[in-house]
């Protein structure tokens, strides 16, 4: 019984305290305090922890409200956690291997004769590329299995690509 009255007296006092802090900082809406509330981990406190921290921790939230916004002469607004930019975040499912690494086991798979490892490998070229190197063979008058089996790789990715549309 005396535990729901503290619960309900919280709730009050953490109404009257939002309702106030709103003011304070002009805010139009309770989630605009978030950027007032700095936290341990860096940067301002998310609206969901906020909402949290509404239900689960009223008293908590009440002393930060009345902290970093009541009391304060002048709140000031906390500075964004800083994050990684686009793209930075790497990727650890994947090897990366270095021009020689790559050329090495290409040179592998060729002595082994592996052809499907050879075409994991082998870097990937244009149809145009080994268009342009099947007529210069030809004119040579060499042969180049490799050079045509890829011709044949770029001819079947291009079908699919264009079948797949």
């Amino acid at each position: 019984m005396e535990n729901t009255l503290n619960k309900t007296k919280n709730l009050k006092e953490l109404e009257s305290v939002l309702s106030k802090a709103v003011k304070k900082v002009g805010a139009s809406k309770e989630n605009d305090l978030c950027k007032y509330l700095p936290m341990k981990s860096g940067g301002y406190m998310h609206h969901f922890t906020l909402k949290k921290m509404k239900k689960r921790n009223p008293s908590e939230l009440t002393s930060l409200l009345t902290y970093y916004i009541i009391n304060a002469d002048r709140p000031l607004v906390v500075a964004p956690k800083s994050r990684a930019p686009r793209g930075s975040r790497q990727r650890n499912d994947q090897l990366a291997f270095t021009r020689t690494q790559l050329d090495r086991m290409l040179n592998l798979a060729r002595l082994a004769g592996d052809s499907e490892i050879i075409s994991i490998l082998r870097p990937q070229k244009s149809l145009a590329y080994y268009k342009r190197e099947l007529i210069n063979a030809v004119r040579q008058e060499k042969v180049n299995q490799d050079l045509w089996n890829g011709y044949v790789e770029a001819v079947n990715a291009t079908k699919s690509l264009s079948s797949n549309s």
